[in-house]
């Protein structure tokens, strides 16, 4: 009987040769293996993309929760009873319109500093087997997702902010000024024209901001198209690893910081109900009415607690605005404020500010 060598028998089988046997197991893990760049490339964007969509989806869930804990003060009874009236239709268009800003803030900072990383993972050391976290979720998006948080950020951002995403745009599809013209010469003019149309929209509103003395305002608007320049491009490869994960941190941070108010920004809308018995005297509550039926009318007070009032004592009603909305600079691109975004700008103009009520100065 012929006795099959090491040389032919299967891999696993009785008579395989034991370095055959420990070489395909080892080759999986071995991302130096032949062939093994291709299975570690599937596998990291599988793992991108299901910590990316993740977030994207679990990150807006989270907040709606945590804004109604914080909006009953903390305390179940209240929680509960803010659970049971408010709906999720009226809960996620109030987290749309107060966190959408906050949500496309984040992508914008994911993508336009993913992309940059990804242009510099070539220049990365070869025994590095970690690409950057933005990197991989940049690779796994789809161009019309980038496009959609950048449309999303137009709409909700403040105009005061919107000049940074000039620079984002650049640096998210890394544009280059040598894809304006292949001669020096009318790639200098184009630019030119370019700085020039945005110098001219916005001349009034930095002449303004420099007489008041807003230095910050100033940058905020002269300084980004400037920088989108030279955004784009590979980094140098001694600050690729430790930029990368210092940004990570660093947006993880800001994102925090910048959530806070957003958490505590309340579902329900703020209003002054006046409420008294007939020919007596009256009493303004300020709070946010949670629901109403044939009976109470339940108010959750400004300054803590619910009340239940009974609807034959309501005498009036009026809503007031936030002290967050309330304006903080006199400057104005075009008429339209600074603080307000271009949402917000139209929406004034189709229904200008109406004036404050009394009754929420006197409450307030």
């Amino acid at each position: 009987m012929t006795v099959p060598s090491a040389a032919t028998a299967p891999v696993g089988e009785p008579g395989a040769d034991d370095g055959a046997r420990v070489a395909a197991p080892t080759a999986w893990y071995d991302r130096s293996w032949p062939g093994g760049d291709r299975l570690d490339k599937v596998e990291r964007r599988a793992q991108a993309s299901q910590s990316f969509w993740t977030a994207l989806v679990g990150v807006p869930a989270v907040f709606s929760v945590l804004r109604l804990g914080v909006e009953a003060g903390g305390e179940l009874q209240t929680t509960l009873l803010l659970v049971a009236n408010v709906g999720p239709v009226n809960l996620l268009a109030g987290f749309l319109t107060t966190a959408a800003r906050l949500l496309a803030t984040a992508l914008v900072a994911v993508f336009a500093l993913g992309a940059v990383f990804g242009a510099s993972v070539d220049r990365l050391p070869p025994g590095t087997r970690r690409r950057p976290l933005f990197a991989r979720w940049a690779e796994i998006t789809p161009a019309w997702l980038v496009l959609a948080s950048f449309l999303l950020a137009l709409v909700t951002w403040p105009l005061l902010y919107l000049p940074l995403l000039i620079p984002a745009f650049v640096a998210a599809f890394q544009l280059r000024p040598e894809q304006l013209h292949e001669r020096v010469a009318p790639r200098v003019l184009l630019i030119a024209a370019l700085l020039a149309g945005y110098a001219w929209l916005l001349l009034p509103t930095l002449l303004d901001a420099a007489r008041q003395g807003k230095p910050l305002v100033v940058a905020l608007l002269a300084l980004p198209p400037l920088l989108a320049l030279s955004i784009s491009g590979p980094l140098p490869r001694i600050v690729i690893g430790p930029l990368a994960s210092l940004t990570e941190v660093a947006v993880l941070v800001v994102l925090v910081w910048a959530a806070l108010p957003v958490i505590s920004t309340p579902v329900l809308p703020l209003t002054v109900t006046t409420v008294g018995p007939a020919n007596g005297p009256t009493e303004d509550v300020r709070g946010h009415v949670v629901t109403t039926d044939d009976v109470n009318m339940v108010i959750l007070q400004e300054q803590g607690g619910v009340r239940y009032v009974p609807v034959d004592q309501v005498r009036a009603q009026v809503l007031c605005p936030s002290e967050e909305e309330l304006p903080r600079h006199q400057l104005r691109i075009h008429d339209f404020h600074v603080e307000d975004s271009l949402m917000e700008g139209l929406g004034r103009r189709v229904r200008p500010v109406h004036r404050i009520d009394a009754a929420c100065r006197a409450v307030g």
